[in-house]
């Protein structure tokens, strides 16, 4: 996917992503708990709680025993992950919510009096686009137009903090995600791009003020959530090159990418619910309900 992403129309690429690390992230899940349930009751004591007739045999006891060990060391480690992450992206949340009281504001936009240059757009009930006045001397009257409208872009759908809050937290969920998650946040900033590139009419200015907003953010940014990116938030270079060219266009061979890699989560998604129904009907063959001919 690191192929097929930039290749593929920022809005796919986003989805295709997003959905695989969600749906990868969930069936690790599953069948963590599925190991976790069945080498449980395994044990007389556990299964009698279960109400089955007898234990579940599902693997010798020096198989089953040392597996369920570690199935719930990485569950734990999973859940300490995911919670640590989540308490983390609140208390942002709420940090930077708390550093809009009392700044200056006008419709959506509100102005932290701050010397670093950073702009982002920050979910709620309303949204807010919050700038620094850095920033806003940083960049001209058009470059602000652009950049107010890449951030605008992200408020219209009210999605991408949904799509960059999952991948962080599916990415707490297995190691292996982790490069899901840095391929999500670029193909985010690029549908704002896009977005951004329509409403202002001119592709060139607002990579102009893209790489302006980069080069100027490299000297230090306001507290924000992590899930909040700021204009200048993914891979510069490869924002700026794309908005210099004209509207992309979606590539045979990485669209059979992205096709294959959904296919692949579909068939992991249906071996993970698979697993579980086996082990379901495991569980009641244990429990007297089906007995066999």
């Amino acid at each position: 996917m690191r192929w097929a992403a930039p290749r593929l129309r920022p809005a796919a690429a986003m989805w295709a992503l997003t959905a695989t690390a969600c749906v990868l992230a969930g069936c690790w899940l599953a069948a963590l708990g599925g190991l976790i349930l069945a080498g449980a009751l395994t044990v007389s004591a556990v299964a009698r709680l279960g109400h089955l007739i007898r234990p579940l045999n599902v693997a010798p006891a020096v198989v089953a025993y040392p597996a369920t060990a570690l199935a719930v060391g990485a569950l734990s480690v999973c859940a300490c992950a995911v919670t640590r992450s989540a308490l983390r992206q609140l208390r942002q949340y709420r940090t930077a919510h708390a550093q809009l009281r009392g700044a200056p504001s006008a419709g959506d936009l509100s102005v932290l009096d701050r010397p670093e240059d950073d702009a982002y757009a920050l979910p709620g009930n309303p949204g807010r686009i919050v700038v620094t006045s850095g920033m806003l001397r940083t960049l001209d009257g058009p470059e602000r137009e652009a950049l107010l409208a890449h951030e605008r872009a992200r408020l219209a759908g009210r999605r991408h903090y949904y799509f960059l809050a999952a991948a962080d937290l599916a990415s707490r969920c297995h190691p292996a995600l982790s490069g899901l998650r840095g391929a999500i946040g670029p193909a985010v900033e690029r549908v704002a791009d896009e977005a951004a590139a329509t409403a202002v009419g001119d592709r060139n200015l607002t990579a102009r003020a893209i790489g302006r907003a980069a080069l100027a953010g490299n000297a230090g940014r306001a507290a924000r959530p992590s899930f909040a990116a700021g204009a200048a938030g993914g891979l510069v270079p490869q924002q700026v090159k794309a908005l210099l060219q004209p509207t992309p266009a979606p590539h045979r061979p990485a669209i059979a990418a992205a096709g294959l890699l959904l296919a692949c989560s579909a068939v992991t998604g249906a071996g993970a619910a698979a697993g579980l129904v086996s082990l379901h009907h495991n569980v009641e063959i244990a429990q007297g309900e089906v007995r066999d001919d």
